[in-house]
């Protein structure tokens, strides 16, 4: 095969077991290798700048820099670059930041085996991917009121084990100003009570776990 036509693909995960995977998948196929790996948000920048990958595989959490936001910083620098998120969470939430933040494909971890050289030769073409399941996710929400800055720092709060008295404390705001903002949460989160709002509010992505 010609050099020129081989997939140039960049993998930034944490996890070494996991890494250890998708480059032998990738490797072991005739048309794509793996020219870069990053272990944080942080390598990210940087190896992309030196390798320029046609594609990039981005776990979503990671330590230091998450992958959101190296998604971002690359996509500032290099408008074009082709990213596909790795995560083990179908959350639309995460979702939506995914793709704001410029990413092209999303692909859950348990998939990689069946779906991980398909989708990059699929997003290599110029297309998106998004898994019918998360896209079930997207529609379900899509008209959902979203959760606001403050109201997400009460829910933290929450998840914390604080009581209202302690969240109101740490925000400098009333504890009348607290039961507004869980009452609002529980109401948009359509939750029972504090628990299944945090519980929601973590499967949906909302709260990183």
């Amino acid at each position: 095969m010609v050099e020129s036509y081989v997939i140039r693909v960049m993998a930034v995960d944490d996890h070494p077991l996991m890494m250890a995977g998708i480059v032998g998948e990738i490797d072991a196929q005739t048309d794509m290798r793996v020219v870069a790996e990053a272990s944080d948000g942080d390598e990210a920048l940087p190896l992309f700048r030196k390798h320029r990958p046609d594609v990039t595989l981005m776990d979503i959490r990671m330590p230091k820099l998450n992958g959101i936001e190296a998604i971002s910083s690359i996509r500032q620098e290099f408008p074009h670059a082709r990213i596909v998120v790795l995560t083990t969470s179908s959350g639309d939430v995460q979702i939506l930041r995914a793709f704001k933040a410029g990413a092209v494909g999303y692909l859950l971890k348990n998939l990689l085996r069946t779906e991980l050289v398909e989708t990059i030769r699929l997003v290599h073409r110029g297309h998106k991917r998004i898994p019918v399941e998360i896209a079930q996710q997207l529609a379900e929400h899509a008209a959902d009121d979203s959760i606001t800055t403050r109201e997400l720092d009460v829910l933290r709060g929450v998840a914390n084990g604080n009581s209202n008295k302690i969240i109101a404390s740490d925000l400098k705001i009333s504890e009348h100003t607290v039961k507004n903002h869980l009452k609002s949460i529980l109401s948009k989160l359509n939750a029972s009570d504090r628990t299944h709002a945090v519980m929601i509010a973590l499967k949906r992505g909302f709260l990183d776990t």
